[in-house]
């Protein structure tokens, strides 16, 4: 352990509370992981989703306050849980990384982007490409705001446009949270008409149990 350790101790994203190490051994055995296929769910124009949590208590408090609350360090963390399971389920099926964009409003007022800094961590846990491929064109409102399938697909569609290189390219598309897969399915569609071979995914965790 390194002075600055001494001085001020990572803290764990759930509890709050000083951590030795990556990963917070009091929180072990309490958080609502994902296991065997529930941890992969499938859409409508991305083959595959993996997470690594469900959003509930304390995982659904912490991705709170990373997008809300500034808390810009936990990307770190939570990349540390993603890249595992971006290795067991996903290997060999990506060669560059991107993210689900927010809007340029929702950043400014944020001060970032936070599937953007959870993107980066994980292309550094992978020691992987990451690169801006897609922009929101226009704000909407919040999903968790949007009920029903139907009403979520249409508040994003024609959202997102593509900004980056994705012809041929196999994609690994990373957000926080995916619930219904409509934002994601909006963006994997527009890379895969932009010509992306294929798109996968990985969130931090998950909706439902």
């Amino acid at each position: 352990m390194n002075l600055l350790d001494l001085l001020f101790p990572k803290k764990c994203v759930f509890c709050g509370k000083p951590m030795d190490g990556d990963k917070c051994k009091r929180c072990a055995g309490l958080l609502p992981v994902t296991e065997g296929m529930r941890s992969v769910k499938r859409g409508e124009f991305f083959s595959l989703c993996v997470s690594p949590f469900y959003y509930s208590g304390p995982v659904s408090e912490s991705i709170r306050r990373f997008k809300f609350s500034g808390r810009r360090s936990y990307a770190g963390t939570y990349a540390k849980y993603c890249a595992p399971l971006v290795r067991e389920r996903l290997e060999g099926r990506f060669d560059v990384i991107t993210w689900v964009p927010v809007s340029r409003k929702r950043a400014r007022k944020r001060g970032y982007d936070q599937a953007e800094l959870l993107a980066k961590a994980i292309a550094k846990e992978l020691g992987m490409r990451c690169e801006r491929l897609l922009v929101k064109k226009r704000d909407t409102p919040a999903q968790s705001t949007v009920t029903g399938g139907a009403r979520r697909r249409a508040n994003v569609s024609g959202a997102f446009s593509v900004n980056g290189d994705a012809a041929g390219r196999k994609i690994l598309l990373v957000d926080d949270i995916i619930t219904t897969g409509a934002t994601m399915s909006e963006c994997a569609r527009m890379l895969l008409m932009a010509g992306a071979e294929d798109v996968v995914a990985c969130t931090a965790a998950t909706a439902g149990r």
